[in-house]
């Protein structure tokens, strides 16, 4: 079976390669003069180019008070349906997007997810036998190797682009996150009720209404950059962006404040050792990337940044009530913009996907080791 799969797999993987060579924009390296332009003078498009309706809040982005900031930051989560464009194959439309997307989603399927081809089996098997079957170790050595991997990735940027190009790079940072978060998230929903079991509320009709609000609140929490979706595939030129505006101005690591309140939500419902172990790890992770966070938006924009950074703070609102950060009587306004209403929207099909995940990650268990792998097939 396994040859007979080969041919297959090698021009599906070969097709990866081609499709986010395609794909992937060059990266600045230098954004200082670029943010200035922005900044002073953003590109002007002509007005309803496709023309779609423009609903306020909903496909059009409305303006707040910006009289009282510094104007040195980004306007986050600004976004007008008639200033996208499908585009042709290899311009910054999102018919490039959708082949990077695929493109990459395709490469963690074969070379990861599907145990004939793909290494997820071959490695959570390695980790659980070196760990003698412990679900806390295993669990802990994940919680381990992905900050490692996605955050020292990411602090060698600047480093691997002079290396090996920005598209290649991009290529090496995306990749092995992917994979490591779908290895790590099935191992924990299947897992999830492991060791010692302090309480369980799960099955309390109060306590699953309480956490499910704090669960939706917390992917409000994101970053706005997480917003581009074109510069996180590389279409669009990825920058370290400055923001100013939205969820930043009640905290400036929003996807802390987020990542505490998911695993505060999880471990009310189910109290077990493992869920504990599990939640602690995620959130020293993104306590790690606001140190890291902060150094990284320091080296690009020096100065700029400390001001922001004078003017915001970690813990929320603490800055509003010390009065180094003054809410406009419009603030609503950069909270009721699109990319919102897509997050609450895509957060509630996760939330009923539930019952899919857990199916999903009882299968994989279920499947266990299958020996063999892409590269296997390669070498026959």
């Amino acid at each position: 079976m396994k040859k007979g799969l080969r041919s297959n797999f090698n021009f599906l993987f070969i097709a990866f390669l081609n499709g986010s060579a395609l794909s992937f924009s060059t990266p600045s390296t230098n954004n200082h003069n670029y943010l200035s332009v922005l900044h002073s003078n953003p590109p002007k498009v002509k007005p309803n180019s496709n023309n779609l309706p423009e609903i306020p809040f909903i496909t059009k982005y409305v303006s707040s008070d910006r009289s009282k900031d510094l104007m040195i930051g980004e306007d986050a989560g600004t976004f007008n349906i008639n200033n996208e464009k499908w585009g042709e194959l290899e311009e910054k439309g999102w018919y490039t997007f959708s082949l990077a997307v695929g493109a990459i989603l395709a490469a963690v399927a074969i070379l990861w997810v599907y145990p004939v081809t793909g290494y997820a089996d071959d490695f959570t098997n390695f980790l659980e036998k070196i760990s003698g079957y412990n679900s806390h170790l295993v669990t802990l050595m994940y919680g381990v190797i992905f900050p490692v991997v996605h955050s020292g990735l990411s602090s060698l940027r600047p480093f691997g682009e002079k290396i090996v190009g920005p598209r290649v790079w991009r290529v090496i940072f995306a990749f092995p996150s992917l994979c490591l978060s779908y290895s790590w998230i099935t191992y924990f929903i299947f897992h999830a009720h492991d060791g010692i079991q302090f309480y369980n509320l799960s099955g309390n009709e109060y306590a699953h209404s309480i956490a499910w609000t704090v669960n939706f609140l917390s992917f409000l929490f994101l970053y706005p950059s997480v917003f581009n979706l074109k510069e996180v595939a590389a279409i669009e030129k990825p920058i370290i962006h400055l923001w100013e505006t939205g969820i930043i101005r009640i905290t400036r690591h929003p996807q802390f404040v987020g990542q505490v309140m998911w695993s505060a939500g999880h471990l009310a419902m189910v109290g077990t050792s493992f869920n504990a172990l599990t939640m602690a790890l995620l959130i020293g992770h993104h306590a790690f990337a606001c140190w890291n966070g902060d150094r990284r938006l320091y080296e690009e924009h020096g100065e700029n940044f400390l001001k922001i950074k004078e003017r915001t703070s970690i813990i929320p609102f603490q800055a509003v009530f010390e009065g180094r950060q003054i809410l406009p009587d419009d603030y609503y306004k950069e909270l009721l913009r699109p990319p919102y209403a897509v997050i609450a929207i895509g957060t509630l099909g996760a939330y009923f996907a539930h019952p899919y995940m857990q199916g999903g990650a009882a299968l994989v268990r279920n499947t266990g080791l299958v020996q063999g792998g892409i590269f296997n097939m390669i070498s026959y």
